[in-house]
């Protein structure tokens, strides 16, 4: 779709000085340029993938930007969370619901069992057929927005911390509970953390006020470039998610014999905490590209990698309309029989 119809590239950056920071060392072995031209990212192929949410398309992009992953890729190993009522919608909640994707009714009370055992049973069948696994979530919860920024305001006046300037504040229960699900069953599991800008919104502005799906796809506007920032992080040994001990125990139990084990307060504290100032990196970081212009801002001397979003082989155009082929032979041989 990107190739055909909305040119772009995405132009990756990685963190050096902060949370989640890479070496010069790993940077040069991730980064592998092919013979033919494209690059492959040697990042871990089973991870938690987070990020800022600006535009509805930033999913797209995080979609296209897995494809680039180690060395098939792991943008056929995603798992999404989405509203429940979507999953009757005719043909697409069916495949979604066909690809495991986990349906929430918006309802903390009513969702923390159903998204924690539906994540348990996900990462111990990734871990048992030892294949890549990435579960995606924006923290914020939806997008930045002129009504959505006084709502993250007044949670922050409220609370009696500072508010962010370019992203909302996020919320660290859903991600918390994410975490504590699938530590247990994929121990190698990393947090891969993106800060995403692009490029011709002003500072402050609202991204869904100039990049749409429709004027992305449709109009033929698309980002330049999507500047992808990215911080990597071990979940067990990096992040502050609490004693896993009664979890452990229940890591190969089925999902839905696990014992579900309450946070304590304190640990709840302690990851918003951490969460939070993840975030308030991010957002100096956003600030620090619109004054400057400059990818290398983010932060100073920081490696480029630029990706075209195109297919790595021609061939790959037929995984798009396969699914058509059965449907074609068979009109085809209804036809022929009249």
């Amino acid at each position: 779709m990107c190739q055909w119809f909305a040119p772009t590239e995405l132009r990756v950056t990685f963190e050096t000085q902060g949370l989640g920071k890479f070496s010069k060392e790993e940077i040069e072995r991730i980064v592998v340029k092919n013979v033919n031209g494209t690059v492959t990212l040697n990042l871990p192929t089973k991870f938690v993938l987070t990020a800022n949410h600006q535009v509805y398309a930033d999913w797209w992009y995080a979609w296209c930007l897995l494809y680039f992953i180690g060395p098939s890729g792991v943008h056929r190993h995603i798992f999404i969370t989405l509203k429940k009522s979507l999953q009757w919608v005719p043909l697409a909640g069916w495949g979604m619901q066909f690809f495991n994707f986990i349906f929430l009714a918006r309802s903390w009370a009513s969702d923390r069992h159903h998204l924690a055992s539906s994540l348990a049973s996900l990462g111990k069948e990734a871990r048992k057929e030892d294949r890549p696994f990435c579960f995606l979530l924006y923290p914020e919860g939806t997008l930045i927005s002129k009504d959505t920024r006084p709502i993250s305001k007044k949670f922050a006046d409220k609370m009696g911390i500072s508010d962010m300037k370019n992203t909302l504040l996020p919320r660290s229960t859903g991600l918390h509970y994410s975490l504590r699900s699938l530590a247990p069953r994929i121990p190698d599991l990393k947090l891969l953390d993106l800060t995403v800008v692009y490029p011709g919104i002003p500072p402050m502005g609202y991204g869904q006020g100039y990049y749409t799906l429709r004027s992305i796809f449709l109009d033929g506007v698309p980002p330049p470039a999507i500047h992808i920032h990215m911080r990597l992080f071990d979940v067990r040994e990096d992040m502050p998610i609490g004693d896993l001990s009664a979890s452990v125990l229940n890591a190969d139990v089925s999902a839905k014999d696990a014992v579900e084990v309450d946070i304590p307060e304190e640990e709840k504290a302690r990851f918003d905490l951490w969460l939070r100032n993840l975030w308030n990196e991010k957002d100096e970081s956003i600030t620090k590209y619109h004054e400057t212009g400059n990818l290398n801002s983010l932060p100073e001397g920081s490696m480029t990698v630029d990706i075209p979003l195109k297919l790595r082989r021609k061939r790959e155009v037929l995984d798009a309309f396969c699914f058509f082929f059965p449907a074609g032979i068979m009109y085809l041989l209804g036809k022929g029989r009249y």
